[in-house]
């Protein structure tokens, strides 16, 4: 399967929500799930059970009429709580909504020395649904972490949390 380039990654390295758990399970003491969304969406969209939310994006309120929505900036804080929590030598499965800001991220791990990010490409919502004659079209429920049957939650463990100071 061929990845669009906004979820390609200089590592070259990739994963679905379903190898991502198994890939977790197998040990999950060496093997991190950072989860780069806001907290916003970490927290009422749902998360993985084992993830670490460390934001890679904040929302701004500045609308962007070219993309039809409202823009992210870079979360300052993130390389050092990135830092605070993940070796250089541990396994990295970074996933956003559906694997593009996580790409974005595995690049910017890589720069750092990071060589085992992987980006899970297909995020915690999935894809959207492609078929002008399904009732879902448009929605975000093919493939990834949620809709994959995988444990996820809402509930907040403040512990798997890295709050930005800068907002």
């Amino acid at each position: 399967m061929k990845l669009p380039k906004e979820k390609q990654t200089s590592l070259g390295l990739y994963v679905t929500s379903t190898e991502a758990y198994e890939i977790w399970k197998d040990s999950p003491k060496k093997v991190k799930v950072l989860d780069v969304r806001t907290l916003d969406e970490y927290i009422n969209i749902g998360h993985a059970k084992m993830a670490w939310n460390i934001p890679g994006f904040l929302q701004t309120y500045n609308w962007d009429a070219e993309k039809n929505c409202f823009s992210f900036k870079m979360n300052d804080d993130f390389i050092k709580h990135v830092q605070e929590v993940c070796k250089p030598e541990d396994i990295i499965l970074v996933t956003c909504r559906s694997g593009g800001r996580s790409a974005f991220v595995v690049n910017l791990l890589d720069k750092l020395g990071y060589k085992f990010a992987y980006n899970i490409t297909d995020g915690f919502e999935g894809d959207t649904v492609t078929d002008p004659e399904s009732l879902y079209q448009g929605q975000r429920l093919k493939n990834g972490w949620k809709n994959s049957g995988l444990p996820w939650t809402f509930k907040v463990d403040p512990k798997l949390m890295r709050v930005p100071t800068h907002r």
